[in-house]
């Protein structure tokens, strides 16, 4: 039973027992080692993740070698290269455990046939994109218009169990400001 995983997509759709026997049949839950990566820049992105426990981010590393964080997922968040994945094309990114994770990986061709035997399942995946879309979007405008402690102080008051969790030198990447101006935050240097 992928219990999380049904409760994230009954809060969206109904599922009929015959229906949730499909999902059970075709899913299976993966554990990822902490560091270990599950997509790098240049390979095609054919899956999707479900995290039911850890914790893991998108990055990219920019052309001075210096890793940026684009994306976190914890607890009952999808993370993918949405791109790579519905255009098979190379991805742009790296998706990496942050923390020892346990997902459940949907592969496109996996994913496709489902939808076919629950149609409804569309609605669900059309709502979880159009989130991460405006999370997206949400994400850029602070970059714009919030200075960087402003940033952590927003994060911060949104997820602060979040903050105690990744590295410091994650965290500010995500937040486009380099770890010693994190640790002055943190300090109540600034």
């Amino acid at each position: 039973m992928h219990k999380p995983l049904l409760q994230h997509i009954e809060k969206i759709v109904y599922l009929e027992p015959s229906e949730i026997d499909i999902l059970n049949s075709r899913l299976r839950v993966s554990t990822i080692k902490k560091k270990e990566l599950v997509l790098q820049e240049g390979q095609i992105c054919n899956t999707l993740y479900f995290i039911i426990k850890g914790c893991m981010r998108q990055y990219i590393i920019n052309d001075r070698g210096i890793e940026q964080t684009l994306q976190f997922g914890i607890e009952n968040w999808w993370i993918t290269d949405y791109i790579s994945y519905h255009n098979d094309i190379p991805s742009h990114f790296y998706i990496q455990a942050v923390e020892k994770s346990e997902v459940i990986a949907i592969e496109k061709s996996t994913l496709e046939a489902i939808l076919i035997q629950v149609p409804k399942l569309e609605r669900y995946f059309r709502i979880v994109a159009q989130k991460s879309f405006g999370a997206a979007q949400m994400r850029i405008k602070f970059l714009f218009t919030m200075s960087a402690e402003e940033r952590y102080n927003h994060f911060n008051g949104l997820y602060p169990e979040f903050v105690q969790r990744v590295p410091q030198y994650m965290l500010a990447s995500y937040l486009d400001f380099s770890a010693e101006f994190m640790s002055k935050i943190r300090a109540g240097k600034i």
